[in-house]
């Protein structure tokens, strides 16, 4: 079937209690792998691509492999631009065909991410728009590689309604990138930003977070569980192990397969896992 919306995919997502896995691709096995495993699991499924790697290829070309495997799919798939980072970037990937768009302005100050992400909901119309609230700090967390920002319940509120954005990504504890130990997610918090926001929530940089704690997010209100780093490392070790036990390998749709079949794993895993199974 054709590209669908993210709208109502996260709208029914968020009545039926579960979560849809959204998952970041970087290749043409990556976008093969994450579509055959929702397809195994008769799953809705979100492909996004960020801008490190629209930068690598262009939002054509991704738009291109997505759409056309699509096609031959028999369950809901979407494309999305996770972490956009400018108005641009944001603007033409709804233009280009991209079902649903990020725009990242968490490391602005309140008021121009507000301005920022009201150009984006403005400039592209029916096109939905994921945003993200979070702060820097406040508590100390030696779990990850990277700083940790968390959201503030209040701010989230008034952030929904004045921008008119269709999902809001929020920070509670997680981070981008691989974690050093066992994260702690403060699913309190998130507990209150959901009587703050009736809109779907998102949980970013899910990759290592325990599945006991991704499960209580979900039933705190997280609607899109995003994974990245996991896929990456997937394809890389499926690649690796290929190459290890046959290094004369010089046809790169062998290894590329080898990659492909270790990303269907995780995916099939991680759409288990979001309780989006048999729910497309």
């Amino acid at each position: 079937m054709a590209l669908v919306s993210t709208r109502s995919m996260l709208k029914k997502a968020q009545q039926g209690g579960y979560a849809v896995g959204a998952f970041n691709v970087e290749n043409m096995e990556m976008v093969q792998a994450v579509i055959a495993a929702a397809q195994e699991m008769n799953a809705p499924v979100m492909i996004q691509t960020t801008p490190g790697t629209v930068r690598y290829a262009g939002l054509d070309l991704y738009y291109a492999m997505v759409s056309a495997l699509a096609q031959k799919a028999e369950i809901p798939v979407a494309l999305h631009l996770d972490h956009g980072e400018s108005f641009e970037m944001a603007r033409d990937a709804a233009r280009t065909g991209y079902t649903s768009v990020m725009i990242d302005g968490s490391k602005l100050d309140f008021e121009d991410n507000i301005a920022l992400t009201c150009r984006v909901v403005e400039a592209v119309g029916d096109t939905p728009v994921e945003a993200e609230l979070g702060t820097v700090g406040g508590k100390e967390d030696d779990t990850v590689a990277h700083s940790v920002a968390y959201t503030d319940p209040d701010k989230a509120g008034e952030f929904a309604q004045r921008t008119g954005i269709s999902s809001l990504a929020v920070a509670i504890g997680t981070a981008h990138g691989i974690y050093k130990g066992t994260p702690h997610l403060d699913v309190e918090l998130l507990s209150r930003i959901r009587e703050k926001v009736d809109i779907p929530l998102v949980l970013h940089g899910a990759s290592g977070v325990p599945h006991d704690q991704v499960r209580e997010c979900i039933r705190r209100g997280i609607c899109k569980v995003n994974y990245a780093t996991e896929l990456r490392i997937a394809y890389s070790d499926g690649v690796k192990a290929y190459l290890n036990q046959k290094p004369e390998a010089f046809d790169p749709k062998s290894y590329g397969k080898a990659g492909r079949e270790s990303v269907i794993a995780l995916v099939k895993d991680r759409i288990a896992l979001c309780g989006c199974q048999d729910k497309a």
